[in-house]
């Protein structure tokens, strides 16, 4: 997919809704080629199409929409996202096991 393509991308993120943090990608995903339409849930590392934005959301999203494209899961301190007050930077690296 075209994001690992733009790793290690540093990004800040805001508050959004009180369900999840968001960041404007500076360059969009093609989302022609992906299968979308997933519920989001706690921990969830998402793309959402129209806005070219990723998400981490810290609280279940009930309203599926063709436009979410979940990237993946945080592996750890997603308990801790909804507790930061204020934008945050972070740097989004691809993990090889």
């Amino acid at each position: 997919m075209a994001f690992l393509a733009q790793l290690p991308l540093t990004i800040t993120f805001e508050d959004y809704i009180g369900k999840e943090k968001i960041s404007i990608l500076q360059k969009r995903l093609s989302a022609d080629d992906v299968q979308a339409g997933d519920t989001s849930k706690k921990g969830d590392f998402a793309y959402y199409a129209p806005w070219g934005n990723v998400a981490i959301f810290y609280k279940g999203f009930e309203d599926a929409t063709n436009d979410l494209i979940i990237l993946g899961q945080i592996e750890s301190g997603k308990e801790n996202v909804e507790n930061i007050h204020g934008d945050f930077t972070v740097t989004i690296e691809k993990v090889t096991k």
